[in-house]
């Protein structure tokens, strides 16, 4: 009876000091990430100050010309700050980006159009006496009859919300219903995504779809922004706005266009730098050029054909 007990205490006390160990284990992970994160955070609040100073100098080179469309995602809750919203737009515009799409679920941005356009610190788009350190701002329709991508002087600016998203979906379905099954067609016809993007531009909803989406909110998601026009955009988590700072803005756009992007299955799409005037490709010794576009006078993009991986070359403009 004695060695039945001593047992039970053998057990109670290895039981415990299992619980202990774990205890201590757990609190002692939970230290090491927490520190970890708090060090990142340091770390990235450090460089984006020394970014905004100007005393990296990597990032003085940087060339927004690759970004022909950023969207800016935001949560709703955040989206009232009229005065961070602005100073983004005037961020982006002194790094040389001529079209940006603000974005939020439930339409604050929408709402508070008149308050961030006409704030007073950027000129109007059609002013004669734009000082040159100004910053022009345009709303998407006033742009509809021009390319705003060609425009050097002004930024373009689309707002929109999760319910535009919904109405375009059913325009557009509605649309190629009357088109190809109330048409008369015999057969059944099979809708492609072609057709669906051609529907969406045909409805004034189609706009240009975003290199960048930068989502400012809590959620590591887009939030219901549309999704044909993310088929090929790259998605940064740029943490709270009320945080948002200039150096962590320059230094996400300055990784986008360090890296090559690659667009379709077999093909790579490669953009002229228009900061060094060379055009970069990786083809193989067979590649062969299989179209070529001019989007403006200082941007192109080509398709190649990819038959097997090759070295990297430069091809001089």
């Amino acid at each position: 009876m004695d060695l039945g007990e001593e047992i039970q205490k053998v057990y109670r006390w290895v039981a415990q000091s299992c619980n202990l160990g774990l205890f201590l284990l757990w609190h002692i992970l939970h230290f090491i990430v927490t520190f970890w994160y708090f060090a990142l955070r340091i770390a990235n609040a450090l460089e984006s100050c020394l970014i905004s100073s100007g005393l990296l100098k990597k990032y003085k080179a940087l060339c927004s010309g690759k970004i022909q469309c950023l969207a800016i995602v935001m949560d709703s809750k955040d989206a009232d700050q009229t005065s961070k919203v602005i100073e983004l737009l005037q961020w982006l515009g002194a790094l040389g980006v001529k079209y940006v799409c603000l974005y939020d679920t439930e339409g604050v941005l929408k709402k508070s159009k008149e308050a961030i356009t006409g704030s007073g610190r950027f000129s109007h788009a059609k002013s004669s006496e734009k000082e040159e350190n100004d910053i022009g701002i345009r709303i998407m329709q006033e742009a509809a009859k021009t390319d705003p991508l060609l425009d050097q002087e002004i930024i373009t600016v689309e707002f929109a919300s999760f319910s535009d998203g919904k109405a375009a979906v059913v325009k557009a379905a509605n649309l190629l219903f009357v088109k190809y099954y109330l048409g008369g067609e015999q057969e059944e016809p099979i809708l492609s995504e072609s057709h669906v993007a051609e529907a969406l531009e045909a409805i004034g909803c189609g706009g240009p779809d975003p290199d960048l989406l930068l989502v400012y909110g809590p959620g590591r998601c887009h939030l219901g922004f549309p999704a044909w026009r993310i088929r090929y955009t790259e998605i940064v988590h740029m943490g709270l706005l009320k945080s948002a700072n200039y150096g962590s803005l320059v230094k996400a756009i300055y990784k986008f266009t360090m890296v090559r992007q690659n667009y379709e299955s077999g093909y790579e799409i490669s953009n002229l730098d228009a900061c060094n005037g060379r055009y970069v490709q990786s083809v193989g010794e067979d590649a062969r050029v299989s179209e070529a576009m001019e989007e403006n006078p200082q941007f192109y993009r080509t398709v190649v054909k990819l038959p097997q991986p090759g070295p990297e070359k430069a091809v001089k403009k």
